[in-house]
């Protein structure tokens, strides 16, 4: 058996495959998708509101192209300096990527009961609380 690091490196390389070439559609990838759902869930946000819940899912410059690149498409835009806000063509795209990010999530979890992925992710939960935490340091 691969130890659990091996899987982990291996699900989030096929989730942001898949979910690229399935985005790709839209013009949008993994990481921009996920870039205007912060800012479409929070009408007041900023980029540090940006930065921290994404902070998980990629460093802080691949975060800050993603942003611009959100405003140079014009799925973006500031109304006022360091706030984001979502244009109508951001609303858009994320409407239309909907439905496919709904397949994708079906797909993902093909043959996984709900409660195998709740214990999957209190599993992982709390090893990265262990290790962030210091536990055993």
């Amino acid at each position: 058996m691969k130890p659990i690091g091996y899987w982990l490196n291996r699900a989030d390389k096929a989730l942001s495959t898949y979910m690229n070439s399935m985005l790709a559609e839209f013009g949008l990838t993994r990481l921009a998708w996920q870039v205007l759902n912060v800012v479409g869930d929070d009408p007041q946000a900023t980029d540090t509101d940006v930065l921290t819940v994404l902070a998980a899912n990629a460093d802080a410059a691949a975060l800050t192209g993603a942003v611009e690149t959100a405003i140079a498409n014009g799925w973006a835009a500031r109304p006022e300096p360091g706030r984001l806000a979502l244009t109508d063509d951001g609303r858009l795209r994320l409407a239309e990527a909907a439905e496919r990010v709904d397949a994708f999530r079906e797909l993902s979890t093909a043959g996984i009961t709900h409660e195998e992925y709740r214990i999957a992710v209190t599993v992982l939960e709390r090893m990265t609380h262990n290790l962030e935490g210091g536990a055993g340091r």
